[in-house]
């Protein structure tokens, strides 16, 4: 006859018993999309994105910091220019016209300062080597679709990628994960388990944090340091993208 004790115990072995049937099932599954950030992740970062920022508020009388620039890192640009207009200016009538402006200012400053864009070492590469291994490469980025195919004709690179996330194509960014999933249902891939992503800020990791995704990678080729990435939810932290095949070879 059972014991009290045992009775008692049983669910939680079932539950035991259920989590590793669970994490076995996940670790049978093999990864089939990788998502990339561009700045700082696959094309090289300089600060043109802060500096142009900066200069697009400050000149139409919204001060901010670059340190608090900086926190907004890897995030939506127009959803940047918002917050800071919303944070530093009493709402009005001409609030909207502002914001667009601004924005206007800051998309014009990019495109120059990216017209010359190079890649960050051994990222092409990276990304022809995940090609090879049979895994759907997709991009998502905090840039908008104007800047964002600039950058990609101007190396060539559109044909790598099953699909090309920008922030025009969600209503929220960084830390949201909704790029992350608009890169999912481009690909057709159903399960989070079969899906890395790959950044250089901390946001970018949150965003794969918060999809719960199966590989959630920082690479300190860009924005942030290694310690701070490793401050963040992740799976793995690398020097560059160069490193990712390998490690997708031996980790997923």
């Amino acid at each position: 006859m059972r014991t009290l004790a045992a009775a008692a115990a049983l669910p939680a072995a079932l539950r035991t018993a259920a989590a590793a049937d669970a994490s076995s099932v996940t670790q049978n599954k093999r990864v089939r999309l990788v998502v990339l950030d561009v700045g700082g992740t696959i094309i090289q970062d300089h600060g043109e994105v802060p500096e142009a920022m900066h200069s697009a508020l400050a000149r139409r009388g919204v001060e901010v910091s670059f340190a608090e620039i900086g926190e907004w890192r890897g995030a939506s640009k127009r959803g940047m220019v918002r917050h800071f207009v919303e944070l530093r200016t009493k709402p009005d009538a001409k609030r909207e016209a502002l914001i667009e402006a601004i924005y206007s200012d800051f998309s014009n400053q990019t495109t120059a300062a990216y017209a010359n864009v190079q890649p960050i070492a051994g990222a092409e590469d990276a990304i022809r080597q995940l090609r090879a291994d049979k895994y759907l490469v997709a991009t998502t980025t905090g840039f908008d679709r104007p800047l964002t195919d600039m950058v990609f004709k101007k190396l060539g690179w559109h044909e790598y990628f099953v699909t090309t996330i920008t922030s025009d194509d969600v209503v929220d960014g960084r830390p949201s994960p909704f790029m992350l999933f608009h890169a999912m249902e481009a690909a057709h891939v159903d399960s989070v388990d079969e899906v890395v992503a790959v950044g250089d800020t901390p946001l970018d990791l949150q965003a794969a944090g918060n999809a719960k995704l199966r590989g959630i990678i920082g690479v300190y080729s860009g924005a942030a340091t290694k310690e701070r990435l490793s401050a963040e939810r992740h799976t793995h932290i690398l020097a560059s993208v160069a490193e990712l095949p390998a490690l997708m070879r031996t980790a997923f």
